[in-house]
């Protein structure tokens, strides 16, 4: 008998364990004034959901949910202008896939949903945008476009010139393609505080990192901005979760 009081006592701690893990409803509530970056890659149906994708319908159930919040959609670059104000999301979207275009905006547009795609703007190995896309989508006024280095490399094991050099040309080439390129997302999220210096002094207003929060947009994290993690197999609960805390599992 002590033998299957034991098992089941696993089995529940097990269960216990996969619950916590999987929906964070005990991590701390954040308040609603608090603005949420929500961090996307892909949206595709040609590939399993994952965290670099979030097929395109699971990407309209997230439209939906808020647009039924009452979201206000801004660009990365704007949150300054929201400080304070409840449901604000800015959407981002890393790398500079050809879904985007194909699948993402398409959904933005009809949901009038704003979102920033940062582009590595000579990144290999993967379908991209195309130059014009990329100015189709900038004069849209839905899409913003941010520099995410040029080749899409982690910085931190560039000297700093060479990672200036990789920021700073991002940049350029997307002044080159749509006037302006206000914000950066560090590759891999792997960066440190002389590339936020770098950030600021090439011209940037701001920088979003891949840590998995929702906190206040102030002058302290204005070059590390944590981001809403998300998953393409999300469910319905999870992502309630992940935009009300910044995470929907460990």
């Amino acid at each position: 008998m002590w033998f299957l009081y034991a098992v089941a006592g696993l089995a529940l701690f097990a269960a216990v364990l996969y619950l916590l893990g999987n929906y964070t409803f005990w991590l701390p509530l954040r308040s609603a004034k608090l603005p949420r970056v929500v961090m996307l890659h892909q949206v595709t149906p040609h590939a399993e959901a994952s965290g670099m994708n979030m097929p395109p319908a699971k990407f309209e159930q997230l439209l939906q949910y808020l647009v039924k919040k009452k979201a206000t959609f801004c660009f990365v670059s704007e949150l300054d202008q929201y400080q304070g104000q409840r449901n604000v999301f800015a959407l981002s979207f890393d790398d500079g896939f050809l879904d985007n275009y194909q699948y993402a905006y398409p959904l933005l547009k009809k949901y009038k949903a704003k979102a920033t795609i940062y582009l590595a703007t000579q990144i290999e190995g993967i379908e991209k945008l195309n130059a014009e896309q990329i100015r189709e989508m900038s004069e849209s006024g839905v899409i913003e476009f941010g520099a995410h280095t040029q080749h899409h490399v982690n910085l931190l094991k560039l000297s700093d010139e060479d990672a200036f050099a990789e920021m700073q040309a991002s940049k350029q080439d997307i002044e080159a393609l749509v006037g302006r390129c206000p914000s950066f997302a560090y590759p891999f999220g792997r960066f440190n505080a002389r590339h936020q210096q770098m950030a600021q002094e090439i011209g940037f207003k701001n920088a979003v990192s891949t840590r998995k929060k929702v906190e206040a947009y102030t002058a302290e994290n204005q070059f590390n901005i944590p981001r809403v993690s998300t998953h393409g197999a999300m469910n319905a609960l999870q992502m309630r979760i992940a935009m009300a805390k910044g995470r929907y599992k460990l």
